[in-house]
């Protein structure tokens, strides 16, 4: 049976009505949809009520943005791998990832002082020992603060470094603020980027009241200077930071003078990267352990670099080659 030209106009606006019904519920927000008003039709002799929906376009856009942002800045995970706050080096037995990629969000850091920032110490060999991060001049009692945003993973005192606060970010690098004399955060603490996290001092191993700042990833610390141009401008200095064993190992640079910064964004540029190679003199009572300690690297790689085994006895006035 053909249905009349009536019937067919009714029933086409009914498929209308019904499509925009349906693709209002399927929206699944009561703000996403707006309420029109109601379609009075008539069909085989029986009166019938339609709501009329209009979808709310804005409303949907916003709420998928704000998702997409809620997803992209969900970084439970990196507070929850290898987390603890009695440890200060959670990977210690772990082995390094070289070559790696850090990705941030930010183009620039806070200060972690309040005046200008003066590098009284570089990260490089200091004294025969690795000094693993910066010396920023301050007072006693000057405010500290985060360079990015974070939490607080551990804020307790730390050997030589004294009262220490460890701050891991979302990217999975860890800053570590020592020799405070005061805490201002507890552990599991959420901060944001600036925030006061304690008061300078010279608390622990300390030669004068300074900052002593590390830049840290896996357990691994990398020269902070390769990461963050350390002057008036506060710079990250780029989205993407390439590193490798050069920027992780302090035996590279020296703590007297600015290393030579040349930002490397990704893996590609840095596989024809020359390593740094330095030749050691063993002396009485040295060990292969102690000398891996001492150059920051492992004694596998000592013994492979030199094609000698992992229990060999060295000779005084042996020469191991380190990179």
């Amino acid at each position: 049976m053909f249905l009349n030209k009536r019937k067919l106009f009714l029933l086409g606006i009914l498929v209308c009505v019904v499509s925009i019904n349906i693709s209002a519920q399927l929206v699944g927000n009561k703000d996403d949809k707006l309420l029109l008003g109601y379609k009075t039709i008539v069909l085989d002799g029986a009166i019938t009520y339609l709501p009329i929906y209009k979808v709310n376009q804005e409303s949907i856009i916003a709420r998928i943005n704000s998702d997409k942002i809620l997803e992209s800045k969900d970084f439970s995970s990196v507070y929850e791998e290898d987390w603890s706050n009695t440890v200060f080096n959670v990977f210690w037995l772990k082995k390094s990832i070289n070559p790696f990629v850090l990705h941030f969000e930010d183009e620039v850091f806070s200060s972690p002082v309040e005046h200008k920032m003066v590098v009284t110490s570089r990260y490089g060999w200091r004294r025969g020992r690795p000094h693993q991060g910066i010396d920023i001049d301050l007072k006693t009692g000057d405010n500290v603060r985060t360079l990015l945003s974070g939490k607080v993973r551990y804020a307790r005192r730390h050997g030589g470094h004294g009262r220490t606060v460890v701050i891991r970010h979302d990217n999975g690098l860890e800053t570590v603020y020592a020799h405070l004399s005061k805490y201002l955060v507890e552990e599991n603490d959420t901060v944001e980027k600036g925030q006061i996290i304690g008061k300078g001092g010279v608390s622990g191993n300390a030669r004068g009241s300074h900052l002593h700042l590390e830049v840290r990833y896996k357990g691994k610390s990398i020269h902070p200077e390769y990461l963050f141009e350390f002057n008036q401008e506060t710079k990250v200095r780029s989205k993407d930071i390439a590193v490798t064993k050069k920027w992780m190992s302090p035996r590279s640079h020296r703590s007297t003078r600015k290393s030579k910064i040349v930002v490397q964004t990704n893996i590609e540029e840095i596989t024809n990267e020359t390593p740094t190679k330095s030749v050691y003199i063993v002396k009485r009572g040295d060990t292969l352990h102690g000398i891996a300690r001492k150059h920051d690297i492992e004694v596998s790689e000592i013994c492979k670099i030199n094609e000698i085994r992992y229990n060999s006895v060295l000779n005084v006035g042996q020469e191991i080659v380190i990179y």
